[in-house]
C-alpha cells in the first residue's frame, strides 16, 4: 500500500474480528515502530504485547472501555526513559513514543488492520496487569485487529490554510 493511501484511510477501530493476528504481520508492525526517529536516537520506547484474552479483559476494565478486550492484540506503549528534556524544552519520550505509535498504525493499516489509540486508562492498573516496572512510563494503550468495517471514513479536518502559516504566524 502506497503510503498517502495508509494515511487517508486510516481510521480508530472499536470493532474488531475474532480472527487472530499473524505474528509475520505483528513482527512487520512492531518493526516499523523499531524504525522510528527519536531524539539524539535515543530509541526510548518501550512495547508491551498482549494477546491473551483474560490479560485483555483485565486491560479493558483498567480503561473503563470494553470494546478494548474484543481486539485480538492490545499493546501498551511505554518509555524506559531518563526524562530528558530537548532544547526546546519539551520532554523526548511522549513524543517519541508517538512517532513509533503512529508508525505502527501506519504499518497497521498496509497490512489489513486497524487499530486504535487509548489514552483513557487507569496507569496503575495497567501497570500491575501488565507487570510493568514502575521507572517505566506508560504512554498510550493501543489496539489492533481486523476491523469488522474495513470500510474508509469521512474525515473532518480543518482547512490547510487553517492550519498552516508561512514564513510567518
Amino acid at each position: 500500500m502506497e503510503i498517502y493511501e495508509a494515511i487517508r484511510t486510516r481510521k480508530s477501530v472499536r470493532s474488531y474480528l475474532k480472527q487472530g493476528v499473524d505474528k509475520d504481520k505483528l513482527i512487520r508492525i512492531l518493526q516499523a515502530a523499531q524504525l522510528a526517529p527519536s531524539a539524539s536516537n535515543r530509541q526510548e520506547w518501550r512495547f508491551v504485547v498482549i494477546t491473551e484474552e483474560g490479560t485483555r479483559r483485565k486491560l479493558a476494565e483498567a480503561a473503563g472501555q470494553r470494546f478494548l478486550a474484543a481486539a485480538p492484540v492490545i499493546i501498551i506503549c511505554c518509555a524506559e526513559t531518563d526524562r530528558h528534556v530537548m532544547q526546546c524544552g519539551q520532554l523526548c519520550y511522549p513524543i517519541d513514543v508517538a512517532i513509533a505509535i503512529d508508525h505502527i498504525t501506519l504499518a497497521a493499516v498496509s497490512e489489513g488492520l486497524g487499530t486504535c489509540w487509548i489514552g483513557a486508562f487507569d496507569a496503575e492498573k495497567t501497570r500491575e496487569i501488565a507487570g510493568i516496572p514502575g521507572h517505566i512510563e506508560i504512554v498510550e494503550l493501543l489496539t489492533l485487529g481486523y476491523p469488522v468495517d474495513s470500510s474508509p471514513r469521512e474525515k473532518h479536518r480543518l482547512q490547510l490554510e487553517e492550519i498552516v502559516h508561512y514564513e510567518k504566524w
